[in-house]
């Protein structure tokens, strides 16, 4: 593990977050967990060719939670001295006497503790320059102006990296810790056609910067989605199929994920209560959570709590075989925790035979969605209704661009008229999705 240009190495930040928990247990602290993290990254913008942003970060922090029984204390710092650790620790235990007593808290279970860290190859630190990094920024730009005559202004197009590394441990013996990266390309451009105006983006992130898309198709790929919006036209209220591509799709997946999670099921604020081992979906969606792929964006040997990850099977055939729970709030829901503590691991949404062509094909006449707006989602009900833009298709061919329009639905219903998976996945974020066709929905214009 590489501790270059920080101020710290880590061993050094695993002996502190150890210390930290000494602190704790000296000022009569039952139980506590403490973490230690330092990141450093730089992040270059241009716009229209010229520098507009450097920006460089430096960061570092303890935060520490302590248990005087099932009372529970919180403080954090960024100042790292002894001193200000052990200030912190103090703070945590004085709330502590002041928090009223919740069962439910506490460490997660001794026996659910990871012992062994594997390295899931997460570090890859960039070596750029400022200089370089504009190089590469220009050239996405560039390539993303010389699309088409009409993109004649620009948002910019930026090159970030970043890595860092972190150290948790708790009363139960456990420390665990690694490094981390992730870097990032995008681009964003305006094109005009007779006084309308459109903007769209396109954008790449990797733990390894060779796994990054090159700059010049990043670029590209920007200013055809600019282009391809120009000219939109509005279209009557009806009730169709709806594609929504890609980079959207995963937003479904995260609303199903919400809904199966620990704090929106104990508070009862989900439209989806009480749905272990019931269809929740269509047959055709199966979701795998894998914490254990080789520089996957959310990988990870052991959750927020020290708890062991493991690869499972989440929804199979439509019928949701798991929930999303930290031990928290598994205990509130009388279960385990599932070693979600922090959120959800990679999911990979299993996909179909047809890549997008081919879902536009079996789509026949209908919409699809390129832009959301808005957050009209009632996770209550599954009430969903969000502004939206995109693409009017006939006989399987895009027809042309349509704005200002609102699609609606309702989520447990759409995730039951799901009729198509694509196999153009995006890796862009902890889930890896193709586009998905819904198989009605109500678009409403003004």
């Amino acid at each position: 593990m590489s501790d270059s240009g920080f101020s710290y190495s880590f061993d050094q930040i695993k002996q502190m977050s150890e210390d930290v928990l000494k602190v704790a247990k000296r000022l009569g602290a039952s139980s506590a967990e403490a973490e230690l993290s330092l990141s450093i990254g730089q992040n270059v913008s241009v716009r229209m060719g010229e520098v507009e942003n450097i920006e460089y970060n430096r960061d570092k922090g303890m935060s520490v939670t302590v248990y005087f029984d099932k009372q529970k204390g919180h403080a954090s710092t960024s100042d790292l001295s002894p001193q200000a650790l052990a200030d912190t620790v103090a703070a945590a235990c004085n709330i502590a006497k002041y928090t009223a007593k919740d069962e439910f808290c506490g460490l997660a279970d001794a026996e659910l503790m990871a012992t062994e860290i594997l390295d899931l190859d997460l570090n890859h630190p960039w070596d750029i320059s400022v200089d370089e990094a504009i190089e590469i920024a220009k050239t996405c730009e560039t390539a993303a102006l010389q699309v088409d005559p009409r993109i004649t202004n620009s948002e910019g197009a930026s090159v970030s990296s970043g890595t860092g590394f972190f150290s948790y441990s708790n009363s139960h013996g456990f420390t665990g810790g690694y490094a981390s990266s992730r870097h990032g390309i995008s681009c964003s451009v305006i094109a005009e056609s007779d006084n309308n105006m459109q903007r769209d983006y396109w954008y790449s992130t990797a733990r390894a910067a060779q796994d990054l898309q090159l700059a010049a198709d990043i670029g590209s790929v920007a200013g055809e989605r600019t282009v391809r919006r120009l000219d939109a036209k509005k279209i009557k209220t009806c009730q169709v199929p709806v594609l929504f591509e890609a980079p959207l799709a995963s937003g479904l997946i995260s609303t199903l994920i919400s809904a199966i999670s620990g704090g929106n099921l104990y508070r009862k604020s989900s439209f989806l209560l009480d749905s272990l081992g019931k269809q929740v979906a269509s047959p055709l969606l199966n979701i795998y959570e894998d914490p254990f792929i080789k520089k996957g964006l959310a990988s990870s040997p052991f959750d927020n709590e020290g708890v062991a990850t493991s690869a499972r099977q989440l929804v199979e055939n439509g019928v949701l075989q798991g929930y999303v729970l930290s031990s928290y709030s598994a205990r509130k829901l009388g279960m385990k925790t599932t070693g979600n503590a922090g959120g959800n691991h990679n999911l990979i949404i299993q996909s179909g035979e047809h890549d997008f062509a081919g879902l536009l094909e079996q789509m026949g006449t209908g919409l699809v969605v390129t832009e959301l707006l808005g957050h009209g989602m009632n996770m209550v009900t599954g009430d969903y209704s969000r502004g939206a833009a995109g693409f009017w298709v006939e006989n399987g061919v895009i027809v042309h661009p349509v704005e200002e329009i609102t699609i609606a639905g309702n989520m447990a219903d759409m995730l039951k008229m799901i009729i198509g998976i694509g196999n153009d996945v995006l890796v862009q974020g902890s889930k890896q999705v193709g586009s998905i066709l819904i198989e009605r929905m109500t678009v409403a214009s003004d």
